[in-house]
């Protein structure tokens, strides 16, 4: 009978978990071991990241700390392999807590406390349990938060992440560990616990506020309860985030519940994405240094991917809304082009079967690998991944681009080797390998060229100058007196004509600001970014501030300074390591920190840019110009001044104790030399992301403005960029190209004669724009005296939008006036509540000091 009862319960485990796993498994692990090609991918559906802040498999019992182990041994050793586990971080965050902040009471402590909260349920284990019986065991979890002890609300939470981690002691396989974590997280969300859990950090924030830390060295011990509430949040987040095929209709509707709380503001209260930005202006003010800054950025990225939406959704947004605007299509996805574009190796197509005879001879070049790579050449012209670069030897190497490159010589030969043959995108299927007997010519440039309308302005007012001798202004629709090709031009640009949804933004703003009578209010969309934007835009400097801030503090280039903010409270121990191994292991760990903080402000700020472009050309206008303003060009190019080979090889990472993986398999020794080795990984997608995105969002910034673009000049870019290039990656080169584009005009001819290849690659692959002389700089509009006027021409545009839409009834000249003097005075004004603690300080001010002369006023009225 015992047998048969355990049997039934095993087969209800597996149906629940195996026909997940069979649906979802594939998926699942693809996601964790396939390298992610479309980077937009990384953005849109978010990266696991790996949690190495757990120490090595205890020598204790000699047991490895696996979901088989705790299964196999008693129940008083269930309950301490039990806390080692519940200690692990979840996928792209840190966990509750380490090993190294407990004391060996403590630990007895907690494992005792949890396992009595875990196992108490009719001796039962979490999996084997019916729904409603785990309902009703988070309810009561829920209920044992609301006390007033800190201490044992901080167990109870605890406990809450482990259900959130996927209950990993009782699972056998990476997949159920998975499957069970998003099947917890949707129970979770579905009883409340999210709710509960931002009182609970509402609590944390104000009490951390009210008193803030004054010590001298801040550890990660002190962030214990913030940690273990945003893990929860994130795991919540990323969970629910992600869609399924497979999922069901419940779990469909608590998505769309879920966002709808995360970007509206229910039972008065803010937003949770402005709670988060808040966060981060008090963590740089120091009002709070302790706070775990890592985990806030990554919540608060994932929270704004999920209200707002990533990239692909982006693109379908963008479809919608030139259809409701009455704009013809795209002519192309910017998404899928990008996917299909190859790394910028010698192009094939500008070679020939002579140009192996042009290659210098093997004594004029440098070392061994110069010789063989001649050799190549020579055997071979058309071999695009073992042709010597393109983008080297153009022009006379600067010292500190010698410096720069002979040390990636003498310390990153095999990653040269391998980025040289071995490209980070593929070449599409479709394309045969080429031959010697054949070249194979491109079909066509990989975008569709655009004109813009002040692009044909500008021809006809050349050409009726030159033919005629005056002009009709914006009239670009008669042609008399003109001769019979300018006709076929004006014809051909019009053909390729195209209007953002920027241009038709600022004329409506135009007339908006003209005819405000008559035109009426704006009727403006509740949208979650309008929601966002309104509530970002008062402390919008302070946010971009504190982000930049932080964004400098994680940059490798970046030197240690007593003013600079502490980013590594949240990784730091109680106690400095001792061993060559412990320091070995902080400092991987320090290094991977600093790399997520990098790669959550560059994702955050590039899908605020977008989206806010999406919305209104202004509110993307506010935003950039107030990083700009905020020094955000000079820093990203502060960030890309280093040898980014070696950044994006690095590999701060310890493959054995990635989640989930560490939960299930047995944990092998760590040793110096373990470490030393690394991962078999070639390169670290979560740095080669980051750069594109900061490429990106220097694009955004300087597209168009002649001012900043300027500022590249100024700041010697073309050399930081063009080292940039030796990264083989499709979509990395194409922003470095684009970059490369706008300031040729600027740098001289004789910097574009001796980057000629670098001048064909950007043909190649940049979009073209006709009458665009970006490769001759005879630019009008590059005049260097317009270049403040043009800001402050921008500035004044965007003041008087955020005034007209969000400031009417204070600054709306057309407002009624109560000119009786008795209402006026009646009048019952809102004061701040701290007003009455500087009342008298004001009254001294303003009214005291300030003298009087009645006679001159009596007479005036």
């Amino acid at each position: 009978m015992a047998t048969a009862t355990a049997a039934g319960k095993g087969s209800r485990r597996r149906l629940r978990a195996g026909k997940h796993s069979e649906a979802n498994g594939g998926s699942r692990r693809a996601l964790w071991t396939a390298p992610p090609w479309n980077l937009s991918m990384e953005m849109q559906m978010g990266t696991q990241q790996s949690c190495q802040n757990c120490t090595a498999t205890p020598k204790t019992q000699n047991l490895p700390l696996t979901g088989g182990a705790l299964k196999r041994i008693s129940r008083p050793k269930l309950s301490k392999a039990f806390e080692e586990k519940n200690l692990l971080k979840g996928p792209g965050i840190r966990g509750a807590h380490t090993l190294r902040s407990l004391s060996k009471k403590e630990r007895q402590q907690l494992t005792l406390h949890l396992y009595g909260l875990l196992s108490s349920v009719q001796g039962e284990e979490w999996l084997e349990l019916e729904e409603d019986a785990q309902k009703a065991y988070v309810m009561g979890l829920l209920d044992r938060l609301e006390v007033v002890s800190r201490e044992r609300r901080l167990k109870v939470a605890r406990a809450v992440l482990y259900l959130a981690q996927g209950t990993f002691g009782e699972c056998d396989s990476e997949v159920d560990v998975l499957h069970w974590s998003r099947y917890n997280c949707f129970l979770l969300y579905q009883m409340g616990t999210f709710s509960a859990f931002l009182e609970l950090l509402h609590m944390e924030i104000d009490q951390a506020c009210s008193s803030a830390l004054r010590k001298p060295a801040i550890s990660i011990a002190d962030s214990t309860e913030l940690r273990v509430l945003l893990s929860v949040l994130y795991l919540m987040v990323e969970n629910i985030r992600l869609e399924r095929e497979t999922d069901s209709c419940g779990w469909r509707t608590a998505r769309e519940t879920f966002r709808t709380e995360l970007s509206f503001s229910t039972h008065n209260q803010e937003p949770f994405a402005l709670l988060l930005f808040s966060m981060v202006t008090k963590f740089c003010s120091g009002l709070a240094p302790h706070f775990p800054i890592k985990k806030v950025l990554l919540l608060l990225w994932k929270v704004v991917m999920f209200t707002l939406g990533g990239f692909e959704h982006l693109q379908a947004l963008k479809v919608q809304k030139r259809a409701e605007l009455g704009l013809p299509p795209l002519a192309e996805d910017s998404i899928q082009v990008v996917k299909s574009m190859r790394a910028a190796s010698p192009p094939s197509y500008t070679l020939d079967l002579g140009e192996s005879q042009l290659a210098p001879p093997p004594s004029k070049l440098r070392g061994r690998r110069g010789s063989r790579r001649q050799l190549l050449t020579k055997q071979d012209s058309l071999d695009i991944y073992n042709e010597r670069d393109l983008f080297k030897t153009e022009e006379p190497a600067t010292e500190e681009e010698e410096e720069s490159a002979s040390d990636g010589e003498r310390t990153l030969d095999g990653e040269l080797d391998l980025l040289e043959q071995d490209p980070l995108v593929p070449p599409p299927p479709s394309q045969a390998p080429l031959s010697a007997e054949r070249v194979a010519f491109p079909k066509g440039l990989p975008w569709a060229p655009k004109v813009r309308q002040k692009d044909i302005e500008h021809f006809l007012e050349m050409s009726r100058n030159k033919f005629i001798g005056f002009t009709l202004g914006q009239d670009t629709d008669t042609l008399v007196g003109l001769p019979r090709p300018i006709h076929e031009s004006v014809k051909t640009l019009k053909q390729h004509k195209y209007v953002s949804i920027a241009d038709v933004q600022i004329k409506n703003e135009e007339e908006l600001e003209k005819c405000p009578m008559s035109l009426g209010e704006e009727v403006v969309p509740e949208t979650p970014c309008e929601i966002l934007y309104q509530g970002m835009l008062y402390s919008l400097p302070q946010y971009m501030i504190a982000l930049l801030k932080i964004l400098l503090a994680a940059a490798p280039t970046s030197k240690a300074k007593t003013d600079s903010i502490n980013i590594l409270a949240d990784v730091l121990p109680e106690e400095m390591p001792i061993t060559v191994l412990q320091s070995m292991k902080l400092g991987i760990d320090v290094n991977r920190h600093k790399e997520i903080i990098v790669k959550s402000i560059s994702a955050l700020l590039l899908l605020l840019l977008k989206h806010f472009k999406l919305n209104h050309i202004y509110q993307f206008e506010y935003v950039s110009q107030h990083l700009v303003f905020a020094n955000c060009i000079p820093l990203i190019l502060k960030f890309f001044n280093q040898n980014i080979l070696s950044y994006i090889t690095a590999k701060n990472g310890i493959s054995v104790l990635d989640y989930p993986c560490c939960t299930i398999q047995d944990l092998p020794e760590l040793t110096t030399e373990s470490l030393e080795a690394g991962d078999n990984n070639q390169f670290c997608w979560r740095n080669l992301f980051s750069c594109i995105n900061l490429l990106r969002l220097l694009n955004k910034l300087t597209k168009w403005k002649h001012s900043r673009t300027m500022m590249l000049v100024v700041f010697k870019s073309a050399p930081i960029l063009k080292r940039a290039l030796k990264v083989k990656q499709a979509m990395l080169q194409l922003y470095v190209l684009k970059l490369l584009k706008i300031q040729t005009k600027y740098l001289g001819r004789q910097w574009r004669k001796s980057n000629m290849k670098t001048m064909s690659a950007i043909y190649q692959k940049v979009r073209h724009r006709m009458n665009d002389d970006w490769a001759y700089g005879n630019d009008i509009d590059a005049r260097p005296w317009d270049f403040q006027a043009e800001e402050c021409t921008l500035r004044a545009n965007i003041e008087a939008f955020n005034s007209r839409r969000y400031d009417r009834p204070q600054d709306s000249e057309f407002s009624p006036v109560d000119n009786c003097l008795q209402s006026v005075l009646g009048q019952r004004l809102d004061l701040p509540e701290d007003f009455h603690y500087s009342y008298e300080l004001w009254l001294e001010r303003e009214v005291f000091s300030q003298p009087i002369c009645w006679e001159e006023l009596l007479q005036n009225h």
